[in-house]
């Protein structure tokens, strides 16, 4: 028998699978150059809009940037052109004395400080969401969150924000600054340091009190203006009130023409009159106008040498030591009862009243 009828009797052979005669296809220089040419293609109808999407982006950047600069720079020059026309109007002794050199600094810095903050956010901000929205980016959900967000954070920091607005005010308003004595109602002492959020104060006793701007509901400024200095002078009833009058001109004259009381002193020392006439006693009322925060120091002077001047004319002042002091004093049992004559065991009294001895017996 022949190899090929051995064969037909076999039958046919099973062909191969196509996943055992398939092999990997290795890209050709032809695909290759046909995907090359679908890219270019791409890139082709799409440049432009990429194109103009890079221009419009960068456009936005400059003009943010170019404005961000100048806006500032405006700004800065604002302020020092407020701060010399504050520095002009005040030049006088009166207008230095009120507001310092350092009190307008830090107030300037602070409100360029605020204006510049402000403008860079609004300008920084308008500028994102513009390039957003080149990108196609549907905005409307970006802001809602953000105003959702804006919400949120109001209510959670609602005293950082009141804090907050309450600085900005006072500064643009000018209510105090630093070097000025205030009493803000929960404390009081000279400012060291005024805070968006917070105002630090030196305590008469040392102490540093950090006042929130949001906590101050008034805010009484001693340092601005002028300060009064008031005395009081009680004086016995008896008095001759033309010497009393003649003697305080005299005092305040006096006190008025001498260093550094002077310079103190804006106005001349007055005497008002009498304030009000008792029984036994007379108040006559000193006054005058100080520089701002001296009233104490003026009133303390003054004093002194009302009493001193009131000695050498022998005015004599009430509960004061010009009253006669007596060279002897009461003695304390003056006016007590005498002791009984039961008390001497060495009187008739009590001697009668002893009780007699029992007789000795003798024997």
């Amino acid at each position: 028998m022949s190899l090929s009828a051995i064969l037909l009797a076999a039958g046919p052979s099973p062909s191969p699978t196509p996943s055992d005669t398939e092999t990997p296809r290795v890209p050709s220089l032809q695909d290759a150059q046909e995907k090359a040419t679908n890219a270019a293609g791409w890139v082709e109808q799409n440049w432009s809009t990429w194109l103009a999407i890079g221009l419009q982006v960068l456009l936005v950047v400059v003009i943010a940037t170019v404005l961000r600069i100048v806006v500032r720079r405006a700004i800065t020059k604002l302020i020092d052109r407020m701060s010399r026309t504050e520095q002009s109007v005040d030049g006088s002794a009166l207008g230095g004395l009120l507001v310092n050199l350092e009190r307008r600094r830090q107030r300037s810095q602070a409100i360029g400080s605020v204006l510049r903050s402000v403008a860079s956010f609004l300008i920084i901000g308008t500028a994102a969401l513009m390039i957003l929205s080149a990108f196609n980016i549907n905005l409307a959900p970006l802001l809602a969150s953000a105003g959702v967000a804006g919400v949120a954070i109001g209510f959670g920091a609602r005293n950082l924000v009141t804090d907050f607005l309450s600085g900005v005010f006072m500064i643009l308003e000018d209510q105090y600054g630093v070097g000025d004595t205030i009493d803000a109602g929960v404390a009081s002492g000279e400012v060291i340091e005024v805070g968006l959020r917070v105002t630090k104060l030196r305590g008469d006793g040392g102490e540093i009190w950090y006042v929130r701007n949001g906590e101050v509901k008034r805010i009484g400024n001693l340092s601005q203006g002028w300060a009064t200095a008031n005395v009081d002078v009680t004086v016995h009833a008896g008095e001759d009130l033309d010497k009393v009058k003649a003697t305080l001109d005299e005092v305040a004259e006096k006190m008025g023409a001498e260093e550094p009381w002077n310079e103190l002193l804006w106005g001349p020392i007055e005497v008002l009159g009498l304030d009000s006439v008792l029984l036994d006693s007379m108040v006559v009322r000193v006054t005058a106008k100080t520089m701002p925060g001296k009233s104490l120091t003026v009133e303390r002077e003054l004093r002194w040498r009302i009493k001193r001047a009131f000695d050498a004319a022998d005015i004599r002042i009430v509960g004061g030591a010009t009253a006669p002091l007596e060279e002897q004093a009461a003695d304390p049992t003056a006016g007590m009862a005498a002791p009984s004559v039961y008390a001497n065991s060495t009187s008739p009294q009590s001697q009668a009243a002893t009780p007699l001895a029992p007789p000795s017996v003798t024997k």
